[in-house]
């Protein structure tokens, strides 16, 4: 089963990137391309019948399979990154953290409005990136289709964050 092999190969490092955290670490499945297309296919089948128009992947582990997943889908691929990253004109969102503040970007002609962009990142914790890359999504009169997680954090409840934007949440693994 795919979700045990995943399981199987995400390493966990504890402390990092500060104490008490127990970060999940993805990079062991870059050493299998077989997985690695598994992860992709499974993406896909889990979209197949759903309009998706392009896939809008977060900074920096999200772009992994998210350029993967947008080729398979044959659809574009945008960046949503961390504000002053992209080089031409942007839409800019400031939000949120759960210590802090944070601002992300994406380039003003990447989606088009009316568009059913898909969010992917690695993994869905807070859910407070995943929200405001959904509202920048909107800003430029887009629509999000759903979501795409290889892995979500139950625990910290981020699904109930971003569900305001769309039902349709994937999540290949679970802790």
């Amino acid at each position: 089963m795919l979700q045990s092999q995943i399981k199987s190969m995400i390493r966990d490092v504890p402390d990092f990137p500060k104490a008490g955290i127990m970060f999940k670490d993805i990079t062991p499945l870059f050493q299998n391309a077989k997985i690695c297309t598994s992860i992709v296919d499974e993406f896909a089948l889990r979209l197949s019948g759903q309009k998706v128009d392009a896939v809008a992947a977060i900074e920096s582990r999200g772009f992994l399979f998210g350029i993967m997943l947008a080729n398979k889908l044959n659809i574009p691929f945008a960046l949503v990154r961390k504000k002053g990253k992209l080089p031409y004109k942007t839409y800019t969102l400031a939000y949120d953290l759960e210590y802090g503040k944070a601002e992300i970007e994406m380039q003003v002609d990447d989606i088009k409005s009316g568009w059913n962009v898909l969010v992917h990142d690695d993994v869905l914790a807070t859910g407070g990136t995943a929200d405001a890359a959904s509202q920048l999504i909107k800003m430029q009169g887009a629509n999000v289709a759903g979501f795409a997680f290889l892995m979500e954090l139950k625990f910290l409840n981020g699904r109930q964050k971003i569900e305001r934007h769309s039902q349709n949440i994937i999540s290949l693994v679970e802790y």
